[in-house]
């Protein structure tokens, strides 16, 4: 009986009596990937997945083809566990999906809190007068997007796509253009880290939490860029530019490449215009390789289809690989990305 008893006490019924829902990858899935389907926030639960299925994980906790998972249990004290986490690392937690925050650095009206330590720019010419962006990284809140391994540590899409934004704004501000951030976070700013940690606290455009549902989040950012381009004429140039990482196998290398709308000229020509400079920057800097980077159509992706604002889609590489991975974890190799974003957009511009 004394027996019986000790055991109870050390292994609990209800660890016996859990129920776990059971998932089988798609190809291509990472553990994050996988959650977001599911409707759990990689944040909150990828330790919990990760400590439920270690068996059955392949090297660095990548998913095997074929085999069946277990989704950990939803905690009932999830915004709970995320305050703690917030504490702990000194971001703010995420509120519930659409909650509005009222208080947001970076918000409209106030963008110099956004650069962070970098400040509000100074316009040094006006190579960009009269020309509006909407600029959004892919991502963010509780979806991380594409997740690559780096060393011990994790290399999280929306954390590098938004520092490149960051950095884009900027500069195309410094030409004196009108830029809407519509991914903002709060305290980040832009980081000379080459690993950048991952939070959960980014927002959308003035001051909405993102939600975790895909097309929801879409749908949101979507909101956000058509509400602000109808406060312009119609014959201001207006565009917009979301910035993306891809994830592909491990051992491929990508050049960064764009996407536009099958049927908007205007895109076609800034997505052109961009290309063109990254392909004149290569031959300059990397006399050895040729860049072969990519336009095309890709009318099927939300945002691409939806703006109302002509819209360039650029996928800057391939988290996973080692080499692309360089691209991104360097901060002088991400301000080069946003320099030859930018000076593709003003020589669309003048094309104007």
């Amino acid at each position: 009986m004394r027996l019986l008893l000790l055991f109870l006490l050390l292994f609990p019924v209800a660890a016996f009596s859990q129920h776990y829902r059971k998932v089988v990858p798609r190809r291509g899935d990472v553990i994050s990937k996988l959650l977001i389907r599911h409707g759990l926030n990689p944040r909150l639960y990828e330790r919990d997945f990760v400590a439920l299925n270690k068996p059955l994980l392949g090297p660095r906790n990548s998913l095997r083809a074929g085999k069946t998972y277990r989704l950990p249990a939803r905690k009932s004290a999830a915004r709970l566990t995320a305050r703690t986490s917030a504490k702990k690392t000194g971001t703010r937690p995420a509120a519930a999906a659409g909650e509005k925050v009222k208080s947001v650095a970076g918000r409209s009206g106030s963008t110099a809190l956004l650069f962070g330590k970098y400040g509000r720019p100074r316009a040094s010419d006006q190579a960009l007068r009269g020309a509006v962006f909407y600029l959004m990284s892919g991502h963010g809140g509780p979806d991380p997007g594409a997740v690559g391994q780096y060393g011990n540590a994790k290399l999280a899409e929306d954390e590098y796509a938004y520092d490149v934004t960051l950095r884009l704004a900027r500069v195309l501000m410094e030409h004196g253009a009108t830029v809407h951030m519509i991914v903002q976070d709060p305290n980040d700013g832009i980081r000379d880290e080459g690993v950048l940690p991952m939070d959960a606290d980014e927002l959308t455009h003035p001051n909405l939490t993102i939600p975790l549902g895909h097309v929801a989040r879409l749908r949101q950012y979507v909101n956000a860029i058509n509400r602000l381009h109808g406060r312009y004429g119609r014959k201001t140039y207006q565009r917009m530019i979301t910035i993306h990482i891809d994830s592909r196998s491990a051992g491929m290398t990508t050049d960064v490449f764009f996407y536009h709308h099958e049927n908007s000229a205007v895109g076609l020509r800034l997505a052109k215009n961009i290309h063109q400079t990254f392909s004149t920057r290569y031959k300059r800097y990397q006399p050895n390789r040729p860049y072969v980077g990519t336009v095309s159509p890709r009318t099927s992706l939300y945002v691409v289809r939806n703006s109302y604002a002509p819209t360039v889609f650029i996928e800057l590489g391939n988290i996973r690989n080692d080499k692309d991975q360089r691209r991104f974890v360097l901060a002088q190799n991400r301000q080069a990305l946003a320099n030859w974003i930018c000076e593709g957009a003003i020589a669309d511009y003048r094309k104007k």
